[in-house]
């Protein structure tokens, strides 16, 4: 998709076949499942099925489009014996044209390795980027928490995991009440964090936005930040050549 761009409702748009579009969105759902770099875009015009119009059509055959040129495309996992829970979490404030919700984008690695990521819109509309970040948090958290019960389950260690964000208020909030005059608003619910921070099974870390890598799941980019950061969550272009050079680079 173009760099910043928002679809809408657009009401007065002119209208196409829904069960098409819902057809072609179910198509590209699948593809979810592995290929990270579409998943924005994806849950983006997925809001649309009720009524989709033209420039919602043409969203969904650039994604097609995109998806031809890259169809060699995927993750690569290369030997690791690293289990060490690392997270991102960013949240893209008000980012909806329709309801000024926010989108929450989380990744979870184990080692250095992507194995969950999401891009979802959040249930309530945060009045601040604070809260839209702190409620990408929380979710990023119940996720990682998942994954570290199954980790106990097989018998490995995985008694704290990190996790990354890139406001430093939310990091303020989750560990002190410096900023409690300013967020009442927040719900309690997300407030679990707090105790597992001071309990030193969450270390909160903050990021530039250059390499917040949960950047690609809650706006849409341009081609060169994108290329930047399919690069460093681990996709490679699975051509013959691509492969011989991954394999010796194995071997090495």
């Amino acid at each position: 998709m173009v760099e910043k761009s928002k679809l809408d409702e657009d009401k007065e748009g002119k209208a196409v076949d829904p069960l098409h579009y819902r057809g072609m969105i179910g198509t590209l759902l699948y593809f979810t499942a592995s290929r990270l770099d579409l998943q924005f875009a994806i849950c983006m015009c997925a809001k649309y099925q009720a009524r989709p119009i033209e420039k919602h059509l043409h969203a969904v055959k650039r994604i097609f489009r995109y998806l031809r040129g890259t169809v060699n495309r995927g993750l690569w996992y290369p030997k690791d014996s690293s289990i060490a829970l690392t997270a991102f979490a960013d949240a893209d404030h008000a980012g909806c044209q329709d309801t000024r919700r926010s989108t929450s984008g989380s990744m979870q690695l184990l080692g250095y390795r992507l194995v969950s990521w999401s891009s979802k819109m959040q249930k309530s509309v945060a009045i601040s980027s604070t809260k839209a970040k702190y409620i990408a948090l929380s979710d990023c958290c119940a996720q990682v928490f998942w994954m570290r019960s199954q980790l106990i389950d097989y018998a490995l260690d995985s008694t704290r995991f990190q996790c990354i964000v890139i406001k430093k208020s939310a990091i303020a909030l989750c560990c002190n009440n410096v900023q409690h005059s300013r967020s009442k608003h927040i719900d309690m619910r997300y407030h679990f964090i707090k105790e597992h921070v001071e309990n030193e099974v969450i270390e909160l870390y903050f990021v530039n936005t250059e390499y917040q890598l949960a950047d690609i799941f809650t706006k849409a980019l341009g081609r060169e930040r994108i290329k930047f950061l399919i690069n460093k969550l681990g996709m490679r272009s699975f051509t013959p050549e691509t492969l011989k050079q991954l394999a010796d680079e194995v071997e090495e």
